[in-house]
């Protein structure tokens, strides 16, 4: 077999899957290739140590998290009048000082620039859609960074380019089968260095273009050394079968959406259970999170190795600028590290390759953007959008096909159907805004290997695990949607939507890891457990460090997943559940409780609130009083605890969390104004470990008019 006929690849949304699309049989172009060292001269004069310290006390003025862009003009005012000039030498000062460079060039461009570093200032086309070619809105209201091009957080998340998403997958899933719901680009695991940001706004338009991913690599290649290469050599051996571990562990969900669309779910169960599927996808994130800590310690040690030539010929190739990068290819440089190595190693490879040039020039904020169409990847949209590319190589993706079909399968729908769909998008809206803030946060942590220090590992897997929670919940979403509208469709509807999937002669495989097609479908585990009716596993991923600490919560009155007494309930004594913990993280100041319920419409609603606990309690009395500050229930609205009552038949299920905290916190509202998104806004950056407890309650009657 033919190196060609492994290396296949999507061109569309594919990262890495575009760089196996290339013929890797043909030889590579030199005849642009810069002589290493022949490059137009640069700032590498060294900074004195009272330049070094003029730096660090002209930041130290400044907060790195909270800039702002008269701040950053300030801090490039102040380096002019102190005759510091700029160039890498003047970054690594930057970063030795705790800031990001290209943050203070995103947030102020030098007079002579027209938009940040690599901004994409093109006019929006015609055929631009909200799930292909995002709009100008800004990063965010709060940040106001990465706004200068058409690419943005803010439109990712928007109800008009989440629907347009959450549609097209709908129809790839109700028309599609399993093997194409397993499809999905590699380029959408461990994306936290900044490349699909740089891929979006690229000022050339190359960005969906099999070159792109080729060129920057190339010249990474090109401008290593044989040592810095092993590194990425060395990480592509340890990692590709864990790569493909992560692949397979997918299997097991899709499998059971698949379950729930067609209706064959286990007897006497009423569907997906929302948080066993939210434990398992959680498990997945914190896997991902794993192999993504590692490649930042890889890419923190290939950076900080770099000479001044390197880091000035890396200076030149501007992020998002295809047309500054040299015409060069080193596809060659593949054969070098490990002849005859997996097709998983290869992918691995030109990845690192790729994605260390988009952190290392890029920022925080390039590392926290997503697509619109990032979560809840289980449902066959990129194989309906990327099949047609495959094995192409100038095969152009329509950027309105997401758009275009997703609008044409909503008209197609009664409005009872439509309803569906359309209302996911106020439902998780609140998870997404959390997924932006996780995905800083460990963007911001597995950054401080760039800046020669120490991220916090375990901090990384838990808001991994956290991140997984939240994209299994609106995945969750989505799978039961979708199930609902096929139970009503139509003969005709059904025809329809076949047209509109237009991928006639397009035959799936059995299932796919990513991109690569497998001849048989593995034996797949028993997936019961996701309907609530064992207590499988929760995943088939185990990450190499534990997402779980010691850190654990208990009750004297119930076990983890028991019945809870009527005594906690409002149809008993409304009392607080007495709560005890161990495990206490080491340099825990706070703690902080949350109980909380999803109800079967998808919304959260929480019963207590309680935060400032003093770190050296382990337990909660039954009816605490006087211990800690409580935030409102959303209940009653009150500063209290609220007793669930759980309307309806059948059992309902409770969440009772403790958050270890490296702080004390300091809300500046009222208790009255402190709700659950609030209290985890505060606590966000001081989480060191959580610890959940799920209760069950079940009420044989329930009198009208009370409150869930």
């Amino acid at each position: 077999m033919n190196r060609s006929t492994i290396m296949i690849a999507g061109l569309g949304v594919a990262l890495i899957t575009r760089a196996l699309a290339q013929d890797m049989s043909e030889p590579p172009s030199n005849q642009n290739r810069p002589p290493r060292g022949e490059l137009p001269a640069q700032n590498l004069t060294p900074l004195t140590e009272t330049q070094q310290a003029q730096v660090k006390a002209i930041l130290s003025k400044y907060d790195p998290n909270m800039l702002t862009a008269e701040q950053a003009k300030a801090i490039h005012e102040a380096f002019r009048q102190a005759g510091i000039r700029g160039g890498p030498v003047m970054g690594d000062a930057i970063r030795a000082a705790g800031f990001d460079p290209e943050r203070l060039r995103e947030l102020a461009p030098p007079p002579d620039r027209s938009g940040g570093r690599g901004g994409d200032r093109r006019p929006p086309r015609d055929s631009d859609t909200p799930g292909d070619r995002p709009s100008t809105h800004a990063l965010s209201e709060k940040t106001g960074r990465m706004g200068q091009g058409k690419y943005s957080l803010d439109q990712a998340v928007s109800d008009r380019a989440q629907l347009s998403t959450i549609a097209f997958s709908g129809l790839a899933f109700l028309t599609g089968d399993f093997g194409a719901s397993t499809f999905m680009p590699p380029g959408k695991v461990c994306d936290f260095f900044g490349f699909q940001y740089m891929r979006d706004i690229d000022v050339a338009g190359k960005g969906h273009n099999p070159a792109f991913l080729n060129r920057v690599a190339g010249n990474i290649l090109h401008v290593l050394d044989d040592q810095q290469r092993q590194l990425f050599s060395d990480l592509a051996a340890e990692q590709s079968g864990q790569f493909e571990k992560l692949a397979l562990s997918r299997l097991t969900l899709i499998k059971a959406f698949h379950r729930e669309k067609d209706g064959t779910i286990p007897e006497g169960t009423t569907g997906l259970n929302r948080e066993a599927v939210m434990r398992y996808v959680g498990d997945i994130f914190a896997y991902d999170a794993e192999l993504s800590y590692r490649r930042a310690e890889v890419f923190g040690k290939v950076a900080a190795s770099l000479t001044s030539e390197q880091k000035a010929y890396l200076a030149q190739m501007k992020f998002g600028d295809f047309n500054t990068w040299p015409d060069l290819d080193e596809r060659d440089a593949l054969k070098r590290p490990n002849p005859g190595a997996s097709k998983f190693y290869t992918v691995a490879y030109m990845t690192y390759a790729s994605e260390f040039f988009s952190w290392y020039a890029g920022s925080v904020e390039a590392d926290t953007y997503f697509c619109p169409e990032r979560h809840g990847t289980y449902f066959g949209g990129f194989y309906m959008k990327d099949m047609p590319a495959m094995g192409k190589r100038n095969y152009d993706i329509s950027t309105a096909i997401t758009g275009d079909s997703g609008e044409d399968f909503l008209k197609l729908l009664t409005a009872e159907q439509r309803a569906n769909i359309t209302s996911i998008t106020a439902r998780q809206r609140n998870d997404l805004k959390e997924m932006i803030e996780v995905r800083r946060s460990i963007s911001t942590e597995l950054r401080k290997c760039l800046a020669g220090t120490q991220p916090d590992k375990q901090k990384v897997l838990t808001l991994g695990h956290r991140y997984g929670e939240l994209d299994g919940e609106v995945s969750w979403m989505y799978a039961t949607a979708f199930a609902k509208v096929n139970r009503t469709l139509t003969a005709e509807q059904r025809a329809t939507m076949t047209k509109l999937r237009n991928l006639d002669g397009y035959p799936s495989a059995p299932a796919y890891i990513y991109s690569q097609p497998m001849q048989a479908l593995p034996s797949v585990p028993n997936t019961d457990f996701f309907f609530g009716v064992s207590s499988a596993p929760t995943s088939s991923v185990t990450p190499p460090v534990s997402v779980t600490t010691s850190f654990v919560l208990q009750s004297s009155e119930v076990t983890d997943g028991g019945q809870l007494p009527k005594a906690y309930t409002g149809d008993g004594e409304s009392a607080t559940l007495p709560l005890q913990w161990s495990g206490t993280p080491e340099g825990t100041k706070s703690f902080a409780v949350i109980m909380h319920h999803v109800d079967p419409e998808g919304k959260t609603k929480w019963y207590w609130l309680l935060y400032n606990i003093p770190p050296e309690m382990k337990s909660l009395p039954k009816n605490v009083n006087e211990v800690g500050t409580l935030g409102i229930n959303s209940v009653n609205g009150r500063v209290e605890y609220a007793p669930p009552h759980s309307k309806g038949l059948g059992p309902k299920t409770y969440v009772y969390t403790v958050y270890a905290l490296s702080a004390t916190l300091k809300i500046d509202v009222v208790p009255s104004a402190v709700t659950r998104d609030v209290l985890l806004a505060a606590m966000k950056d001081h989480i060191l470990a959580t610890a959940e407890m799920r209760v069950v309650y079940t009420r044989s009657d329930t009198p009208d008019g009370v409150q869930k």
